[in-house]
C-alpha cells in the first residue's frame, strides 16, 4: 500500500518514513473501524490535541492469523485501503499501516514497544482497547503496557469495551451479523450501513435482458459477504455519488446459476459502470433468494423489491 493523503490525516506505509515527534499512539488492526474503535481512536485524538502533540493510529497491512496460523484468519470486514480511510477520517494526524511479518510477530512486548511505539513514534500516551494484546504469542496487554511505560515515558490506557444490547462490539461479532444477513444490526455496532468494495465486471446481463440491468461487483474473497438473498443501500460511485440500489447476493436459481454473484440494481440509473471501482452498502434485508417458476415471476417481483427499497430508503 502507498502512501496517500487523506482529507483529514496521512496515510503511511511502515514507519521507516515517519518523522520523529511526541505523539498519543493508538495501535489495533481495527477491522471494521466499527463504534468500539472509534471510541478508542477519538479518545486518542482528544488526548493529543489536550497535549499538543501528534495523534498515530498503528494498524496492520494483514490479519494477524493470516500469520500466525495461515489459513485460521477470518474473512474482513472491509479492504485495507478502505479501513486506512476510514481511520484517517476520525481526525487522526497519521496512520502508520505497518507490515505484519514474522519479525514481527517474534518480537517479545518490550521490543515492540521499544520498535514501533518508543524509537519511532516517541509515544507519550498509549491507548488502546482493554482487550488489547501484543507481542510473541500476545504474552502482552494494557497491564503489560502500563508497566512498561514509565521507564520509556509513556503512560497506557485500556479504554473499557462498547456494548450494544448488552453484547460487546467486536469485529466478530459484526462478522457473524453479515455473514447471517442481519445488516441492520451490523450497522448498528458499526456506525454506518456495511459496505462491500470491489470492480464491476461484465456478468450474464440477464437483468439488462429482464429490464433490470445490474453492476456485477467482483469483490475481495478476503472480505465478508452478507448472506444470500435482496438487500437494500446505495453503491457509491469513484465521484463521491451515492446511487440507491436494490442488491442481490447470491447464485441466480431462476436461471440455473451456480456461482455466488453480488449484483445491484441501480435505482433511475443508466450510465455503463463497467470497469469502476465501487463499493455496495448494505441497510436493510428485503428477502431471501429464491428461484422462481421462470422470468415473469421474478420480473414481477423486482418491481415490488424496488418499491419496498424506495420506501425504506425516503422512510
Amino acid at each position: 500500500m502507498t502512501a496517500e493523503r487523506d482529507a483529514t490525516g496521512r496515510v503511511t506505509s511502515g514507519l521507516d518514513e515517519v518523522a520523529a515527534a511526541s505523539s498519543v499512539v493508538s495501535v489495533g488492526f481495527f477491522d471494521g473501524v466499527h463504534r468500539g474503535h472509534q471510541t478508542i481512536i477519538r479518545r486518542a485524538v482528544r488526548q493529543a490535541q489536550a497535549r499538543d502533540v501528534r495523534s498515530v493510529v498503528v494498524t496492520f497491512d494483514r490479519h494477524p492469523m493470516e500469520v500466525v496460523k495461515p489459513g485460521s484468519q477470518p474473512q474482513l470486514l472491509m479492504t485495507l485501503a478502505r479501513r486506512a480511510r476510514a481511520l484517517a477520517e476520525l481526525g487522526v494526524d497519521l496512520v502508520v499501516v505497518m507490515p505484519f511479518d514474522d519479525r514481527l510477530r517474534h518480537l517479545a512486548p518490550d521490543d515492540f514497544v521499544d520498535h514501533v511505539l518508543v524509537d519511532p513514534l516517541q509515544a507519550v500516551q498509549v491507548i488502546v482497547g482493554a482487550n488489547f494484546r501484543f507481542g510473541h504469542k500476545a504474552a502482552g496487554d494494557v497491564t503489560v503496557l502500563a508497566d512498561l511505560g514509565p521507564s520509556r515515558g509513556f503512560t497506557a490506557e485500556g479504554v473499557s469495551l462498547l456494548e450494544l444490547d448488552g453484547v460487546v462490539i467486536s469485529s466478530t461479532e459484526i462478522r457473524g451479523s453479515v455473514e447471517s444477513g442481519d445488516v441492520e444490526r451490523a450497522r448498528r455496532m458499526l456506525g454506518r450501513p456495511y459496505l462491500v468494495d470491489g470492480v464491476v465486471v461484465r456478468g450474464d446481463a440477464r437483468g439488462a435482458q429482464i429490464g433490470f440491468p445490474t453492476a456485477n461487483l467482483q469483490a475481495s474473497r478476503r472480505v465478508a459477504v452478507p448472506a444470500t438473498g435482496v438487500y437494500v443501500g446505495h453503491c457509491h460511485l469513484p465521484d463521491g455519488v451515492a446511487v440507491p440500489c436494490v442488491t442481490n447476493v447470491g447464485i441466480n436459481p431462476t436461471f440455473g446459476g451456480q456461482q455466488l454473484r453480488v449484483e445491484a440494481h441501480l435505482l433511475d440509473w443508466s450510465t455503463d459502470l463497467y470497469g469502476l471501482s465501487v463499493g455496495v452498502d448494505f441497510r436493510h434485508r428485503l428477502r431471501d433468494e429464491r428461484r422462481f417458476d421462470g422470468p415473469d415471476a421474478l420480473i414481477a417481483q423486482i418491481h415490488r423489491d424496488i418499491e419496498r427499497a424506495r420506501e425504506l430508503l425516503h422512510s
